[in-house]
């Protein structure tokens, strides 16, 4: 491995908890399946929206504690921990079980790296529905009813016991099935067809690519894909943009939008950066439009505009 610093109720139907800070939890990422359906591709670097499939799984559990990506390193959006199983290529299970190794937390997300539409709402709800039950997993289920063991929290002494009775049962874990697994858990169930969308073949991957346009989070998903690619990792509220983006626009000029933006951005990042800072450059700029526009309601605006002198008067005039 290569370090970088970096139910409800135990039966079906069990929702996540709402209301409450998520529990605290480590993340398993599984990402060095052989893809064979996608012709051997490199499936977790396959772009949607814009960014790598496994970028986006991992931005959706950035609330880890740790994150262990079971796969082969590569750059990644923010840094994580390398399992590799072994041999590479026998299986989830061991795969699982190698990315086990490497977490201490006693709830555990195990997710694979193709969930172009999962999100931390829907990890947070998982891992809150573990705490608050009895159950030993929560997963989620696809728009078929299906079980995915691979979008799903589990209590990690559970997995560990029954990764040790399979071991014993067949002198190691190569090529299992995640059933084997999950059969000897007591299992919450969460239905959610948009988190567990995943990408298994190059239609797959087209269906996501024009959904991720249609299913409401448009915006959001294109300010996680430019902050990957500029490298930066800030949180600010973006409604306070817009809002100063809007009163620049209809108070100034339109083209006074994005300009005021970037300004707010450079003179936030002059000032050390940080949510704070980018909040204080968008108050002032905000209230510089609105007097701006209160003075052109007011007729007081500077002279000259469109040709007119200060009182309406032709600016050639005697």
């Amino acid at each position: 491995m290569t370090a970088y610093e970096s139910p409800g109720a135990a039966g079906d139907g069990a929702a996540p908890a709402t209301g409450a800070a998520p529990a605290g939890y480590d993340a398993v990422v599984l990402a060095g399946g052989g893809a064979r359906r996608l012709g051997g591709a490199d499936k977790p670097g396959v772009r949607v929206g814009g960014r790598a499939l496994l970028d986006r799984v991992l931005t959706a559990c950035a609330g880890a504690s740790a994150t262990v990506v079971v796969a082969g390193p590569r750059p990644t959006a923010r840094p994580v921990l390398w399992a590799r199983e072994d041999p590479p290529g026998t299986g989830p299970v061991a795969a699982l079980a190698a990315g086990l190794r490497h977490t201490t937390a006693e709830r555990v997300v195990v997710l694979s790296a193709d969930l172009p539409f999962l999100t931390a709402a829907t990890v947070d709800g998982l891992v809150a529905a573990l705490a608050a039950g009895s159950a030993e997993g929560v997963l989620v289920t696809d728009a078929d009813g299906r079980d995915q063991p691979l979008v799903a929290a589990y209590r990690a002494s559970a997995l560990r016991r029954e990764l040790a009775a399979l071991t014993a049962a067949h002198a190691g874990l190569a090529g299992l099935p995640l059933r084997r697994l999950t059969g000897g858990l007591r299992l919450g169930r969460v239905p959610d067809p948009v988190a567990s969308y995943d990408c298994d073949t190059w239609d797959d991957i087209a269906t996501a690519r024009a959904r991720i346009r249609e299913h409401g989070h448009v915006l959001d998903d294109w300010i996680s894909a430019a902050k990957d690619e500029l490298g930066l990792d800030l949180d600010v509220d973006t409604a306070v943009l817009l809002d100063l983006a809007r009163d620049a626009a209809h108070g100034v000029a339109r083209p006074a939008a994005p300009l005021t933006t970037f300004l707010v951005g450079y003179a936030a990042g002059r000032a050390g950066g940080g949510p704070e800072a980018v909040a204080e450059a968008a108050r002032k700029a905000a209230a510089l439009a609105l007097r701006w526009q209160e003075e052109t309601a007011s007729g007081t605006a500077a002279p000259g505009a469109a040709g007119d002198g200060p009182a309406g008067r032709p600016a050639d005039a005697g």
